[in-house]
């Protein structure tokens, strides 16, 4: 099962640097059921593969101009204050057992795992179906929806910190209709906004779990591999075909994670 672990870390970079996302969204099912971690610290590992591994696919596209510093600030400040907020204050509060009756018992590790493939669920529908968006040609004026920016931005900040997710099937398309950026543009800014909120929320659980830094950084070394060579295949292989091929897998297993985690125990 390890081994599978190493091959489907490779495999979350590749996602990121291919498509721009949905590499994240497997960190924690690989994390959980091929490494044997609970699910409430592997989505604080999640954390911080998914922003280290961001952060070193961001700069390439920074240095080909594919990065809004600005959108990035707006977006990224609220969003990492919500997610350390979560991350330090409301998960560690959340208790073992949320309710419990003679027939069902719904507890800590279980309902983050079902909110977990819930939004994989929802990942996986917008890799699916077909983003006219993403035909966009960047040409008209950047504009900024200051107030729904910063929602958005806290939005997915709290469910970054909830799940231990990157969020950039979330970020991307808000991006694209709230800043008007053009896709290629949308990408890169995701992955930096991803990297800067994953990272710091990553240190709102250092006080509350002891890392097992070996296998951590295994892993992010592994994804950060993945990342390059999917960058290298972009330029290769029609990414839509395979955002949506993707998509497929992903609700898959979202179907499968549900159904373990509420029936199959």
């Amino acid at each position: 099962m390890e081994i599978l672990g190493y091959l489907a870390s490779v495999m979350i970079g590749i996602s990121l640097g291919l498509i721009g996302g949905g590499g994240s969204i497997l960190t924690v099912p690989v994390l959980v059921y091929l490494f044997g971690i609970d699910p409430v610290p592997a989505t604080a590992y999640s954390l911080f593969i998914v922003g280290a591994t961001s952060l070193i696919g961001a700069y390439p596209k920074y240095r080909h101009g594919q990065v809004s510093i600005k959108t990035a600030i707006i977006f990224g400040i609220p969003s990492i204050i919500a997610v350390y907020a979560t991350r330090r204050f409301i998960i560690p509060n959340i208790p073992d057992t949320i309710f419990s009756t003679e027939t069902v018992t719904l507890t800590k590790p279980v309902m983050l795992m079902v909110l977990f493939a819930l939004l994989m669920i929802f990942a996986s529908i917008s890799m699916i179906r077909d983003n006219e968006e993403k035909n966009d040609n960047g040409n008209g004026r950047q504009q900024f929806n200051y107030p729904m920016i910063v929602l958005e931005g806290a939005g997915v900040g709290i469910l970054t910190g909830m799940v231990g997710a990157g969020g950039g099937f979330l970020i991307i398309p808000a991006l694209v209709l709230l800043s008007k950026l053009p896709m290629k543009l949308a990408i890169g800014t995701s992955l930096l906004i991803i990297a800067m909120k994953s990272l710091i929320g990553f240190t709102g659980d250092l006080s509350h779990y002891t890392m097992n830094w070996k296998l951590l950084l295994l892993v992010t070394i592994l994804a950060i591999l993945g990342i390059f060579t999917g960058n290298w295949l972009s330029h290769k292989i029609p990414g839509e075909k395979l955002k949506t091929a993707f998509g497929w897998f992903v609700l898959i297993m979202a179907i499968y994670i549900i159904m373990k985690e509420l029936w199959l125990k």
